[in-house]
């Protein structure tokens, strides 16, 4: 072998090591699973979070884009503790009878805007800085972004029916019933994930498969099957939408977005079965006590001490499912709403607090018994922006309630002191307890 054949083969094999070493170091950075466990840089992972599902619409440069306040925004969560963060990629096209989000992201099927991309990888981009994470969901249950009925209507089906009117919430859930069944609407939906997952990072460089601050891929904001005859259907979809993920990125987890049992027709066992699939990485629930009847929306706050025990009931059953499969779960979604199920800044937070500090409790006691319940995400923040009027339009602060509902209903702004004590006590109690079990 000549001398100079010699260093080139040496070369070679440097740049083959060195660039193994690089893939490994930026494998170590994405969280794990280990049982009920997340795992982040070798140590168990646990979190206070939120859910700011406009991220990427405040971090672009075009309509409605506000990187300084995006800015403002996550530099105040990591103050107040919260290192995770569950956004949306962007709105898609949705039907008029929702007031849907706005600007659109996908306007057309596999029409993507770069703009509010762009704002997707900005956001990636900060939240790496501050050493926080995101869990970004890629559809929608619900029209107030398009969702399932963005895909209906290019097949056939229309615009959503107006779920505001009498009659109109049942005709909405037969409506949004065809996306199970419906073979083509499903293929729209997995060409779009194979746009999002695979795209390279503007701001990065990187592809989305290698940024730490990607903690999970979710397939759905509250994906539901709409009718108890679509259960197989429903569970089809989970396992082949999880799997195309999977395929694309196998170094980020990928959740479902799952409700619990609300979300599975009531069948908690429908429920374990999406979960047990070897795609599906941790299990999720979410929890609204007064828009599911465990608290009246005439006056909620007498009926806290229900919501509180039926949240009980609610977070003990899916425990037990994440016990049983033997990974872990997040309470990604909960909520209630000021006294008298009013909206607005001026109106008392005592029952939303109380409520709160009790959700918190089942995280503290879940980590300190390494039991599966391992995160939450409160809904939501809204932080510096302020709402105009109950009703959206488009050149309003974006709140973390979407447009279809009561602006700073289930919001957390800056100025809500005694929420944000509790946020920030809980964070740092969290911590204190991660770092007792798991001293360095």
């Amino acid at each position: 072998m000549s001398t100079r054949t010699t260093i080139i083969t040496f070369l070679c094999l440097c740049s083959t090591l060195f660039s193994g070493c690089k893939h490994k170091e930026n494998t170590a950075q994405f969280i794990t699973t280990e049982g009920t466990q997340f795992i982040k840089q070798g140590v168990p992972y646990t979190f206070i979070g939120c859910n700011i599902w406009y991220a990427s619409i405040l971090g672009s440069t075009g309509q409605e884009g506000d990187r300084e306040r995006l800015c403002r925004e996550l530099d105040e969560l990591k103050a107040l503790g919260v290192t995770n963060v569950r956004i949306l990629t962007g709105p898609d096209a949705g039907s008029d009878h929702a007031n849907p989000a706005k600007p659109y992201l996908q306007s057309a099927p596999g029409v993507l805007n770069d703009t509010i991309l762009e704002g997707l990888d900005f956001t990636i981009a900060e939240l790496e800085k501050r050493d926080m994470e995101a869990v970004i969901y890629l559809n929608n249950a619900w029209d107030w972004s398009g969702g399932y009925g963005f895909y209906l209507k290019e097949c056939g089906y229309g615009d959503s029916p107006n779920a505001n009117i009498e009659g109109g919430y049942d005709r909405y859930m037969d409506y949004c019933a065809n996306f199970s069944r419906d073979t083509v609407a499903q293929e729209l939906y997995y060409r779009y994930i194979e746009q999002i997952v695979s795209r390279r990072n503007t701001v990065t460089g990187r592809l989305y498969k290698n940024e730490p601050a990607i903690m999970a891929w979710q397939l759905c904001n509250e994906p539901r099957p709409f009718a108890k005859d679509n259960k197989e259907s429903f569970a089809q979809w989970i396992a082949r939408a999880a799997a195309l993920i999977k395929r694309i990125d196998p170094n980020h987890l990928v959740s479902t977005g799952s409700e619990g049992s609300v979300g599975c027709e009531g069948d908690i066992e429908l429920y374990k079965r999406i979960h047990a699939d070897p795609n599906i990485d941790y299990l999720t629930i979410h929890i609204w006590p007064v828009n599911w009847g465990w608290a009246s929306r005439q006056d909620p706050d007498k009926d806290i001490e229900n919501a509180c025990m039926k949240t009980n009931q609610y977070i003990v059953a899916h425990s037990r499912v994440a016990t049983q499969l033997d990974k872990p779960m997040v309470i990604e979604e909960f909520g209630f709403p000021r006294q008298g199920n009013q909206a607005g800044l001026d109106i008392p937070t005592d029952s939303r607090d109380k409520y709160y500090r009790h959700v918190f409790r089942h995280l503290e006691i879940s980590i300190m018994d390494r039991s599966p319940i391992v995160g939450c995400n409160f809904w939501g923040w809204s932080g510096t922006g302020r709402p105009r009027d109950l009703v959206w339009q488009a050149g309003d602060d974006y709140l973390c309630d979407p447009p279809h509902e009561p602006q700073g209903w289930y919001s957390v702004f800056d100025c809500d002191s005694t929420t944000i004590k509790n946020i920030k006590s809980v964070a740092e109690r969290v911590k204190d307890i991660r770092n007792d079990l798991n001293p360095r």
